[in-house]
């Protein structure tokens, strides 16, 4: 098991980046969801008690921050500019390196008010948590580049929202993350023209999440960074093509400098390959919709290169903003196909997406047949579309050996079954729908990682 290796870099940043603040006091501390799987990753496999002294209570942790930080910053929400905001319901809590000395974070979500909460009640209700377990579950079974659920707890408040039926439970949730760094911090610093802190800003970026020593040349590091910030959110949009997945509200406060997705409030898997597939009742325009997300991450970049451009040069900047596309398709590519489990090229990566978009069958199914080896032959795939698959695909398929691809069904996770597990927690606080739905999508996630390729 990995020793506990805490690391509170965060601190190095200074006052200018956080305000200190203190958990909420909450009445009941009961678990809901435990990982310990990432837990023996990070050595915090604690004793049961323990868990609820450190992600309910927060207690700190040894040798850590001795006081939790609420993170300043900014963010454009559906294209309109706010300086509001910041961790309104969370903070960071610990900082820690896992068994690859990768620095990450132990974050809240539903620990009470802090300076940024404005008029909210800084909670977040038991369904809400539940959904954002469900959703990281998913992602990473899919090989998604995303957080991870940590901790929820179930704490005993009764919480009036207008989206859910009210009074409804509450709960407090602690993800771990690959830092909480986003586009929005550094549009907080170039909104109030604190070029140095920009500086100092890039500076850990580079050093603690991208593990490359900044040079001495302030220019250097912000084009350094805008490249591989760049890259990594080309990574992430793909990623959620081709796990068919809408986060819902790409706001550039949502989106992390390290292209790990993150913070699931009304996310969904759309059924089909709909491009105009939304997942936000709120998102009437469709601008976060399942198809537009590539378009929606490459203008949250265009907010990142603007205020890059307060200490770099302009054009290396608007070169690599212009090149985005093609390395969200290199990206597309390598997604889909490792999602297939095979190696190829985009002409059979393209025949995948003309057969995605005929949309004769759901996503999931699609991959699932396919997959497993077993294409079921012109009774369920007859469309021209499918049958240029079966030929692009011939003699690369690897043998599958996990019992996954044999069951019946491919695990998904679409509204209805969000829902149905949510209703036997609310209606008879059943959670066995819910444990048997983790256990399922990491079985999923173990067969997809089998003989998957290396490139």
């Amino acid at each position: 098991m990995t020793s506990y290796a805490p690391d509170p870099r965060i601190l190095d940043l200074g006052e200018a980046f956080y305000d200190p603040v203190e958990a909420a006091h909450f009445p009941k501390c009961t678990p809901r969801f435990l990982n310990r799987r990432w837990a023996e990753r990070v050595g915090l496999d604690l004793p049961d008690e323990d868990w609820a002294r450190r992600f309910c209570r927060f207690e700190p942790l040894a040798e850590n921050l001795p006081q939790p930080l609420a993170l300043r910053y900014h963010g454009h929400q559906f294209r309109v500019y706010n300086p509001d905001i910041g961790d309104g319901r969370g903070f960071t809590f610990a900082q820690l390196r896992d068994e690859k000395g990768r620095l990450l974070d132990l974050g809240t979500k539903g620990s009470g008010q802090t300076p940024y909460s404005r008029t909210a009640d800084g909670r977040l209700t038991l369904k809400g948590g539940m959904r954002e377990v469900l959703a990281t579950e998913m992602l990473e079974a899919l090989g998604v580049n995303t957080s991870k659920t940590f901790a929820l707890f179930e704490t005993g408040e009764e919480l009036v929202r207008g989206d859910e039926p009210s009074p409804t439970r509450s709960a407090v949730l602690t993800r771990l993350s690959h830092g909480h760094i986003r586009i929005g911090m550094f549009q907080r610093l170039a909104f109030y023209g604190e070029v140095e802190n920009i500086n100092a800003l890039v500076r850990y970026t580079l050093r603690e999440l991208y593990a490359e020593q900044p040079s001495a040349d302030p220019k250097e590091n912000a084009v350094r960074l805008f490249d591989l910030v760049a890259s990594a959110t080309a990574r992430l949009a793909a990623g959620y093509m081709a796990a068919g997945f809408v986060h819902g509200v790409l706001n550039s406060d949502n989106i992390n400098v390290t292209g790990e997705s993150f913070d699931y409030g009304p996310w969904r898997f759309t059924p089909e390959w709909d491009p105009d597939f939304t997942a936000a009742y709120f998102d009437h325009y469709g601008l976060y919709s399942f198809g537009r997300q590539p378009e929606a991450i490459h203008w949250d970049l265009a907010q990142f290169a603007g205020c890059m451009a307060m200490v770099a040069d302009a054009p290396p900047l608007s070169e690599m903003l212009g090149g985005w596309s093609d390395r969200f398709e290199d990206e597309l590519v390598k997604a889909l196909l490792r999602r297939l489990g095979v190696d190829g090229d985009r002409d059979l990566a393209a025949a995948l997406l003309k057969a995605l978009r005929s949309r004769e069958a759901q996503i999931d199914r699609v991959f699932f047949d396919w997959r497993g080896g077993r294409d079921p032959g012109t009774e369920r795939y007859p469309s021209e579309p499918f049958r240029a698959l079966a030929a692009a695909l011939e003699g690369r398929q690897r043998p599958v050996t996990h019992p996954y691809w044999s069951d019946p069904e491919p695990c998904s996770m679409h509204i209805e079954e969000v829902e149905a597990i949510w209703s036997a927690i609310a209606e008879r606080d059943d959670w066995t729908p819910f444990n048997m739905k983790v256990d399922a999508i990491r079985r999923m996630g173990k067969a997809m990682a089998s003989g998957i390729p290396t490139a």
